[in-house]
């Protein structure tokens, strides 16, 4: 069933565009159906009997014999984990995004499309369909951004998109070498993971295909793009480019990079797990020092898939699952952190200079807000409780047991989280009573419903999640037993 997240996503941007311009409205609902029904598809293998210890087919045809390539659907524990990831993104996008009317059948359409080509690529084995689905998110990102966005759209969406090919011409020349060096039979992912690529080879080739895949992660120092597009996105779009289509990049590093090139991250180990923590503390640094609120999301978003990145690098299995466990903790949070940024405070003060808004006293005019990115800003920080405390502190002995030096380091970053999170807290919602003005505040209305709903939603999530991770570990760790980590066992780099 799961590949029905796909097949709904795809029906129901059809829908929203067929949709009559006199019935606008039903564009909306039409796109919180689909996202709910994906979101409930995704929440299947999480009811299944037994842990997700191998591969379970969806669906497997010749699409190219010639080549060896297939249409080829299936998924794990740890791909089930970022389909529902995507499920929830999705459907608190949609709610945060209720208020848009500027042409709501196209902004839809265009935001299913990007969800199917997500959910295509957390459940693609076959290489080819992988690069496709990947390739096909990158069309409707661009024009959410730069028909809907705000600051300097037209820029942000034009570099999102021009780091996005780059990384994608990387990634497709690695997977064209490993398809020849492998005999040009088979494209699809199990049968190359078992495939003894030499180690000469896998050398060039993992770092090729791990900047690749790392641009769209936020990799430092390919990160630009990030903070760049996030501020530039509607707030749907930031939900998503945060939450999910980082991950796009993160999950391919691990899946293809790390999958069919063991060697080679044994051999580049140290290096991207430098550049992991680089990213982490001069994210965290420089989200310190902005005065726009949503820049300070976009770069605290950099610091935290550092973590990420540097969990997946540490070779055991407490780093990978902390890595992973975080990409969906980042996911969560961060689409919470965009939302109250940019629809709870942007859309109604149409300002995030944080001078500005000190003199605002949002605290007061809009409470459920301020109580809301308190508790996301928490979360973020990694504070016990929420998720991003189990993901992190899971990194943190994975590197620790792997580059102690670098794990040390990486608390730096953790430290100057708080006190970003703090400063913006406090800058954005609870100023200097002293020193604030009084504003005149009587256009601000107060938070909607769907919003309120949205908010609960990640919350519930972040929280669940906190206080019971074995809802996802005992899904991603027994992932770790696939024939898709063969190379790494057999290479003999996979740490238990």
């Amino acid at each position: 069933m799961l590949a029905w997240t796909i097949y709904i996503s795809f029906i129901g941007a059809a829908l929203a565009l067929l949709i009559p311009k006199r019935h606008e409205q039903a564009a909306r609902v039409v796109a919180l159906v689909s996202a709910v029904i994906g979101f409930i598809l995704a929440l299947g293998p999480f009811f299944g009997v037994g842990p997700l210890s191998d591969v379970v087919t969806i669906t497997r045809i010749p699409w190219i014999p010639s080549l060896g390539i297939s249409y080829h659907l299936a998924y794990d524990g740890i791909s089930s984990v970022m389909v529902l990831l995507t499920g929830i993104a999705s459907v608190a996008g949609v709610l945060f995004s209720w208020n848009v009317e500027k042409r709501p059948k196209e902004f839809f359409a265009f935001y299913l499309s990007l969800i199917a080509g997500v959910y295509g690529v957390f459940l693609s084995f076959d290489l080819f369909q992988m690069f496709v689905f990947y390739e096909f998110a990158i069309i409707p990102k661009y024009f959410l951004v730069a028909i809907w966005g705000s600051t300097r759209r037209e820029f942000g969406a034009m570099k999102l998109v021009l780091y996005s090919f780059v990384g994608s011409a990387f990634v497709f020349i690695g997977i064209i070498a490993a398809f020849v060096v492998a005999g040009g039979r088979s494209m699809d992912l199990m049968d190359l993971a078992q495939f003894p690529f030499p180690e000469a080879f896998q050398h060039w080739a993992f770092p090729l295909v791990f900047v690749g895949f790392g641009i769209l992660a936020g990799l430092w120092p390919f990160h630009t793009w990030a903070p760049t597009g996030h501020v530039a996105a509607p707030t749907g779009a930031s939900m998503l480019l945060a939450g999910v289509v980082m991950k796009l990049g993160a999950y391919g590093a691990m899946r293809v990079a790390m999958g069919l090139f063991p060697l080679g991250l044994k051999a580049w180990q140290v290096e991207f797990g430098v550049l992991a923590v680089i990213g982490i503390i001069y994210g965290a640094s420089v989200a310190l020092t902005q005065k726009d609120f949503k820049f300070v999301i976009g770069y605290s978003s950099i610091s935290h898939m550092g973590f990420v990145l540097l969990g997946l690098v540490t070779l055991n299995e407490i780093g990978l699952s902390g890595g992973i466990l975080q990409m969906f903790s980042h996911g969560v949070i961060s689409g919470l952190l965009f939302a109250v940024v940019g629809r709870m405070i942007y859309d109604r003060t149409h300002t995030r200079d944080l001078t500005v808004l000190e003199n605002l006293r949002l605290g007061r005019v809009l409470p459920f807000a301020a109580i809301t990115f308190l508790a996301a800003g928490l979360a973020s920080m990694g504070l016990p409780g929420f998720s991003g405390f189990v993901a992190e502190i899971s990194v943190i002995i994975g590197a620790w047991n792997a580059f102690p030096n670098l794990a040390l380091l990486s608390g730096i970053g953790i430290l100057i989280g708080v006190a970003y999170t703090f400063r913006a807290l406090q800058k954005g919602f609870y100023p200097d009573i002293q020193a604030a003005s009084t504003s005149p505040t009587e256009g601000i209305t107060r938070i909607s419903l769907p919003e309120k709903i949205g908010a609960v939603f990640l919350l519930c999530w972040t929280v669940l999640v906190g206080l019971y991770p074995r809802l996802l570990l005992d899904v991603i760790i027994p992932s770790f037993n696939s024939n898709l980590f063969e190379g790494l066992r057999r290479g003999g780099v996979w740490k238990l």
